[in-house]
């Protein structure tokens, strides 16, 4: 039924313009504008649709996903631009809260607080 249709992910923020510049000038994604709301454009042609909600709840699960090549490499790039890194004891994070085990990742979380990552199957 839906193997052609185009679907797209989305999640609320309690501040728009937060959430504009965190992920187009922190993390570097193109961003737009649609129906007054935030458009985030992911490799591959993907889309994630942030709207504002004024009574914004942080997601308590990772709501976006980035691959990357090399986990150390993306969190310390990202350290230098203000982000901070989730430790979690039960998961096993590092000093830098990067997780080793099964897939490399490390949680971090938005201007919101929903919680996002950097992976690598690496």
């Amino acid at each position: 039924m839906f193997k052609d249709s185009q679907a797209f992910s989305s999640f609320s923020v309690d501040d728009g313009g937060a959430a504009k510049e965190f992920y187009g000038r922190t993390l570097g994604l193109e961003v737009s504008e649609s129906m007054g709301q935030l458009v985030l454009h992911l490799a591959g042609g993907g889309t994630v649709f942030v709207y504002s909600k004024p009574d914004h709840a942080p997601a308590s699960f990772t709501v976006l996903n980035f691959k990357v090549d090399d986990v150390d490499a993306a969190v310390d790039e990202l350290v230098r631009r203000g982000v901070r890194f989730e430790h979690y004891d039960d998961l096993g994070t590092d000093e830098k809260g990067i997780s080793r085990q099964g897939p490399t990742i490390a949680w971090f979380k938005d201007p919101a607080g929903n919680i996002l990552s950097v992976l690598s199957d690496k």
